[in-house]
């Protein structure tokens, strides 16, 4: 009778609690995926650091004469050195624009540019892209926010670019806020919007954790930062809108959500 209680010991009770025991195949199945798990964020990060390293350098060492590439003199190739090549090369001409002679120099190669018809459009869209973007300064995709899209009742993460100017916001009633509403799992592509600032609910994750979360469409769902009393506390409904919708859509007529309403203006406790 003891050997018998020491048997039924030994074995786990799915019943009481304990934990159920696998069979050869699940284990098997269990370490597969696990390797997966293991193995593919690391060969995947390698492989696509691999590639453009490589066509970096497929770029850029062929334009280094033969006697000054060490690749000539070695048996054997070396990797990222046209990447080196080209880190140093805009140091360089970063380091020369910031002299006299670099701003003189960049002052005449933009105004050739901005004489011609169809460059200079697409020089002074470009480098306002990179000025905004680069700047210190700036709060483009600084921050992450959700709003609803494509229609109410749907939440959507976006990324503010900056605040509108110009004729938009001049013909809008409300402060609007440029956003950019990734697709997934493309967040390179998507549509940009007008949004008033009152709509937007800021969210407390970070870009990257908003940009990963949209890339996986889903997959990976980072934590809320916020305290747990501020969790519990809903800041948006689908119904708020309802009527004030069906409204604009039978008269088009400019009726606005009553003032406390909107996303943007409910507070955390």
């Amino acid at each position: 009778m003891n050997a018998k209680n020491k048997n039924t010991e030994a074995e786990p009770n799915e019943k009481d609690g304990g934990s159920r025991v696998l069979s050869f195949g699940q284990r098997m199945r269990a370490y597969f995926f696990a390797g997966i798990l293991v193995i593919a964020p690391i060969s995947i990060t390698f492989y696509l650091s691999w590639l453009f390293i490589g066509f970096v350098d497929s770029r850029v060492t062929p334009l280094l004469p033969a006697k000054y590439n060490p690749e000539t003199y070695l048996p054997f190739g070396l990797p990222g050195l046209g990447l080196l090549m080209l880190v140093l090369a805009l140091m360089l001409v970063g380091a020369l624009t910031a002299g006299f002679m670099g701003r003189l120099w960049m002052r005449i190669s933009e105004r050739l540019l901005t004489r011609m018809p169809v460059v200079r459009n697409i020089y002074s869209a470009v480098k306002q892209i990179f000025e905004t973007v680069l700047a210190d300064h700036s709060s483009a995709f600084r921050e992450a926010v959700l709003v609803e899209y494509p229609r109410r009742g749907i939440w959507a993460i976006a990324f503010i670019t900056g605040s509108t100017k110009g004729e938009v916001q001049n013909i809008t009633e409300e402060e609007c806020i440029n956003i950019f509403l990734p697709t997934t799992p493309n967040p390179t592509s998507g549509f940009l919007l007008f949004v008033p600032k009152k709509d937007l609910i800021p969210l407390s994750m970070t870009v990257e954790e908003a940009i990963k979360m949209v890339i996986s469409g889903g997959i990976i769902t980072p934590k809320d930062h916020r305290p747990l009393e501020q969790q519990s506390v809903s800041l948006t409904s689908a119904h708020t809108y309802e009527e004030v919708d069906i409204l604009r859509e039978g008269d088009r007529a400019p009726v606005l959500a009553p003032k406390g309403t909107r996303p943007g203006e409910k507070q955390n406790p």
